[in-house]
């Protein structure tokens, strides 16, 4: 697969999903007892931390979108 996830888009992916497993393991706010809560934001924030790594969104391509340079 191409690269699709340009370097502004990996920082600000990168940080909301060290954010998101943050907020679902250590914040200890009440709002993530909930379990569907605190393993959706746990599944979302890993799989932005993945496509962050990887460079590769899958919805992207999907929609032909890059926020790469060429």
């Amino acid at each position: 697969m191409t690269t699709n996830v340009g370097t502004i888009d990996r920082i600000l992916r990168a940080a909301l999903g060290a954010g998101l497993l943050y907020l679902a393991f250590f914040s200890g706010l009440p709002a993530f007892d909930s379990t569907v809560l605190k393993y959706g934001a746990a599944i979302v924030g890993a799989v932005m931390l993945i496509v962050a790594a990887t460079r590769v969104c899958p919805i992207y391509s999907i929609f032909g979108f890059k926020t790469c340079r060429p």
